[in-house]
């Protein structure tokens, strides 16, 4: 699978799961875990049974394997090939020899196949063997530091980044209507309601909701136990097109992305982790890649941003992947994805009644939006849709500071004051608010007039700043929001109302009048073929 593709590749390079399969495994090994039926654990990921056995061999300085009890995915595997293999739906586990009955016993049980390959001891080596014959023995201290490690070169070039001094486009109305149509933007049900989300009725905040369950949530609410209240927020952050730019504000952007939406869902902001999932041109400079050199500094310049934004927001990394070999060649052309990171965040909802969803729910209402906007059209939706390549990319000067913002607005939540919630990403401010009103099918009028002066119209509506909130409360509960937000922190909108339609308003005048049920329309229908 780390081989680069061509026309040739085979299908089987990689593998498709099974999450049935999947499903049974990792409900078994929690009802163990829970029965104390096991002392570690590892997943079988690069490398197989090399690397998870060996791996946890470390911890008694040795371990022996016989391959021939492996269960097989295929038959007829080599033995090389059932210690490197990467079958899904795997995990290695130590299990006490008192243990090892009740462990495969219950294992029958749940319909889960398990098998002893192997032990644990103190020799010092990994050794394999197959059917009673030594087939590789090698010291562990070898194994795990006996290989040199690559010396890779990497270096950075700055781009000159700049903001245009002029407005590009003046008809709001019409580029909002484009930019619901935009394939990151448009609807997705199509797909998504290929899939079950229902699945045991766990979903309380679901993929797509508001008053006819089909606006796009910005991430869903599990209930985890039948006789309780907890439940587990799952947010995603994703923006290759910003690594045109720097793939340091491409990875502080998905992470912040996918952090704010948890916290918009009624996750606690002290029990959040993340995954990084990246997705990377080959980074190593060869005759094929002869920027490898930058792409390697692409690399490190995301990790410093993984580095610098999971320490301010207290959300370790638990887990992730990287595949660093994503061009495709065809004869001389060569084509490679752009540097891509894939943030997921899982956190705590402490209490899934008090969860958040999206949309407006009644007319009367007062929108806020939380954050600070900022000339950074760079990279945006609005500026693709132009082709506009220059601007200046979103850059988070303070991830401290958004966290401690956060916090406030988790306990804003947690309070009941906020009543809608929904992050300001792509498309901008305009697309954050069409997508509340067409979802809850209420009109909202909108104003511009208290944000920076210095801001045009066009960078407020569709400026893809980071950190940035919009929500909705009861009048009677605006005092109490601000001192828990802080006014600084805060730009009053508008209010929802009953028109139907999306009203925005700035000093120039009236910048968008549309009907929510046409912007719907556009957004739903835009990626139907």
């Amino acid at each position: 699978s780390s081989a680069h593709l061509t026309e040739s590749s085979p299908t089987s390079a990689v593998q498709i799961g099974d999450p049935i399969t999947q499903k049974k495994m990792l409900d078994f090994i929690i009802e163990a875990r829970d029965l104390d039926l096991f002392t570690g654990i590892t997943d079988n990921g690069a490398g197989g049974l090399a690397s998870s056995i060996g791996e946890m061999a470390l911890f008694t300085n040795g371990a022996k394997l016989d391959l021939e009890k492996c269960p097989l995915k295929y038959q007829g595997l080599k033995p090389w090939e059932i210690l490197l293999s990467e079958a899904q739906e795997r995990m290695s586990i130590a299990v006490h020899p008192d243990k090892i009955d009740q462990f495969l016993k219950l294992a029958h049980k749940r319909d889960v196949d398990a098998a002893v390959i192997g032990s644990f001891n103190n020799t010092g080596y990994f050794e394999c063997s197959y059917n009673g014959e030594l087939i590789s023995r090698i010291e562990l201290e070898m194994l795990h530091d006996g290989v040199p490690r690559l010396e890779l070169q990497a270096e950075w070039i700055t781009r000159d980044e700049k903001s245009l001094n002029f407005i590009v486009n003046q008809n709001y109305s019409e580029s909002l209507k484009k930019l619901l149509q935009r394939p990151n933007i448009a609807s997705k049900e199509h797909w998504v309601r290929m899939y079950d989300h229902e699945v045991q009725a766990r979903t309380v905040i679901k993929p797509f909701a508001g008053k006819k369950n089909d606006g796009p949530s910005d991430g869903a609410v599990l209930k985890m136990f039948p006789d309780s209240y907890e439940g587990l927020a799952v947010t995603h952050g994703i923006m290759p097109r910003y690594s045109k730019f720097d793939t340091y504000s491409m990875t502080q952007a998905v992470i912040d992305e996918a952090v704010r939406s948890a916290i918009i869902l009624g996750a606690d902001p002290e029990s959040l982790v993340g995954l990084d999932n990246f997705c990377w041109p080959d980074p190593v400079e060869s005759e094929h890649t002869p920027d490898g050199k930058f792409k390697l500094a692409q690399l490190v310049r995301s990790c410093e941003a993984i580095y610098d934004m999971t320490i301010a927001y207290n959300c370790p990394c638990i887990s992730g992947k990287d595949s660093m070999k994503n061009d495709y060649r065809r004869g001389s052309k060569k084509i490679s994805v752009l540097p891509t990171l894939l943030f997921t965040v899982v956190g705590k909802v402490n209490d899934i009644r008090k969860a958040v969803s999206f949309y407006y729910k009644t007319p009367g209402e007062l929108i806020y939006q939380i954050g600070k906007t900022k000339k950074e059209l760079g990279g945006s939706e609005y500026y693709e849709y132009l082709k506009i390549k220059e601007g200046i990319a979103p850059i988070i000067e303070s991830p401290e500071k958004n966290f401690e913002i956060y916090k406030n607005l988790a306990s804003a939540i947690d309070r009941g004051i906020i009543t809608a919630a929904h992050d300001v990403s792509d498309g901008g401010l305009a697309v954050a608010v069409a997508e509340q009103a067409f979802s809850g099918m209420l009109g909202a009028e909108i104003k511009l007039d208290l944000f920076d002066k210095d801001l045009t119209d066009e960078e407020i509506l569709f400026s893809e700043s980071q950190s940035r909130i919009v929500v909705t409360i009861k009048k009677d509960d605006e005092k109490e929001f601000l001192k828990i937000m802080g006014k600084n922190n805060c730009v009053y909108l508008g209010e929802t109302n009953n028109s139907g339609r999306l009203t925005i308003k700035s000093d120039n005048g009236t910048l968008i009048n549309d009907d929510i049920e046409e912007l719907k329309s556009l957004w739903q229908n835009a990626l139907i073929f």
